[in-house]
């Protein structure tokens, strides 16, 4: 199992300094990869951040580490710009770039610019953002979402990202991820990427017996303050 940051970009976390701050201490803590939210917070409260642009600054800040988006809402982007921001980070990266995609789950965050929210247009769009994306750049694609089609379009790409997160709880058991797994039917070379939240030294060996290949760590506001977090992070991923 290899282990990453998966940092909100909204709220304290819009400031890109503080994304550069938490992928200095997470590099240095041993932590493989940094990965951002995607979301238009300022629409309904918070300030939010670009997260290609932060990524690039996390790029620019630090070597080695795996960087992505966890997830994209790829129905409100325009796919071959997305293809061209990707490859562009992958450039600054060295490589070692993750797409995470998936229909989108924040009304506001479409209808607000007067883009359908009804889940049959975001499927295809999805869909067909998907295939081009796929066409213009060559690298790793998870697929967030938990629904049996959302399982059906991981199967299709490289990676899995599950939906297994409340504010203050993760919502899916090792159990109910190995089921999904289990339908997933996922090759070997496919990619689990669990959402979880873990304390110093906890273990996570379950989640990997059940197939997760990645942990994603959360931190947003409403898990604690920024100093609090980086010090979590900056003592390293949980066990497995």
């Amino acid at each position: 199992m290899k282990f990453a940051v998966c940092a909100t970009n909204f709220g304290s976390w819009s400031d890109p300094q503080v994304a550069v701050r938490t992928a200095r201490a997470a590099q240095a803590a041993g932590w493989d990869g940094y990965f951002v939210w995607d979301h238009l917070a300022f629409v309904w409260g918070p300030p939010s951040a670009d997260p290609w642009v932060t990524l690039a600054a996390v790029a620019c800040a630090t070597e080695g580490l795996t960087l992505g988006t966890a997830l994209t809402p790829l129905p409100r982007r325009r796919p071959h710009v997305v293809a061209q921001q990707l490859a562009t980070l992958e450039g600054l990266n060295r490589g070692r770039v993750v797409f995470g995609a998936g229909l989108g789950g924040n009304e506001r965050e479409f209808t607000e610019f007067g883009e359908s929210f009804d889940p049959h247009v975001r499927a295809k769009l999805l869909d067909e953002g998907l295939d081009l994306v796929g066409r213009f750049w060559d690298g790793p694609i998870w697929i967030g979402g938990n629904t049996g089609p959302a399982l059906r379009r991981a199967a299709r790409w490289d990676g899995w990202i599950p939906n297994s997160l409340e504010p203050h709880r993760m919502t899916m058991s090792a159990k109910e991820l190995a089921d999904k797994v289990r339908t997933i039917g996922r090759p070997d070379d496919f990619d689990v990427a669990f959402n979880g939240y873990s304390e110093v030294g906890e273990s996570v060996l379950p989640y990997a017996d059940a197939g997760a290949t990645w942990w994603l760590e959360n931190v947003h506001d409403l898990r604690g303050d920024v100093d609090t977090l980086i010090a979590r992070i900056g003592a390293g991923p949980p066990s497995a």
